[in-house]
């Protein structure tokens, strides 16, 4: 099974960790498009102040975000389980997981980022700025630069298993399953219950129920082989799921709903 999750703009400091080590990175079919955009990323940052600000959308405020692109290949770091500290990752709350769920979700989960091309949880990064829609200089756009590298790397990394699609909009524009994926993969969809009984498309607590589901899944001790199956362990965490078949060649969906207010 694999678990694919969006990054968080929020990463903690990796200043007195071990250094990094870009080839140690897991999926090393990714190295060379890692280097390359490490190495466009760094440059821009040493450049014009307001230029690389304007590039990678930051504010006046948020310059030392530039100071961590400089140093990135010569940069500590520290599991991307600790580094990403956005909601989702609170929610998942990783470092209080059972040692045999921490495991899981080492292997299950795959972080994409406008950097990495996409890491596994146990992988040591550095802290770093780059979202998956900002176009570099000279290189282009980073979510095109990831496309070809990632048809390869994600259908090695989810072998026959199957595969939980939970990224943003950004990040899913780097890699679409081919067919042969596509049929095992589903794309969830968190939705909120009014009490008219409509739904809506949950804003507010999207990720946090994202990071939830992740921990209830690994907590289980159970590895889904089909998606009905992964459906059904969703749902037994007492929410209510909507399994849709998809088109030929195309994902399953998966509408998620939950109650929050």
């Amino acid at each position: 099974m694999l678990i694919l999750l969006p990054p968080s703009q929020g990463k903690a400091s990796t200043d007195d960790a071990l250094p990094f080590d870009i080839g140690a990175l897991s999926l090393s079919g990714l190295t060379p498009t890692r280097e390359r955009i490490a190495a466009a990323l760094a440059k821009l940052s040493t450049g014009r102040e307001s230029r690389a600000c304007k590039v990678l959308g930051l504010t006046p405020r948020q310059t030392d975000e530039l100071a961590r692109n400089r140093e990135l290949l010569d940069a500590r770091a520290l599991p991307a389980s600790q580094v990403y500290t956005g909601v989702l990752y609170a929610a998942l709350d990783y470092l209080t997981l059972t040692a045999a769920a921490r495991c899981r979700v080492d292997q299950w989960v795959l972080v994409f980022s406008g950097l990495w091309g996409a890491v596994h949880l146990d992988d040591a990064i550095p802290a770093y700025r780059l979202a998956g829609d900002v176009t570099l200089p000279r290189l282009g756009s980073v979510a095109a630069l990831w496309r070809k590298p990632l048809t390869t790397a994600i259908p090695e990394a989810a072998g026959q298993g199957v595969v939980l699609d939970l990224r943003s909009g950004t990040y899913a524009k780097m890699w679409s399953p081919d067919p042969e994926v596509a049929e095992r993969t589903v794309v969830a969809r968190i939705l909120q219950e009014r009490p008219d009984g409509s739904r809506a498309v949950v804003s507010h607590h999207n990720k946090a129920t994202k990071g939830r589901l992740i921990r209830a899944l690994a907590s289980q001790g159970k590895t889904p082989s089909t998606v009905e199956a992964l459906a059904a362990l969703i749902e037994a965490q007492g929410v209510i799921t909507e399994l849709h078949v998809g088109r030929p060649g195309k994902p399953w969906g998966l509408d998620v709903v939950v109650d929050e207010p």
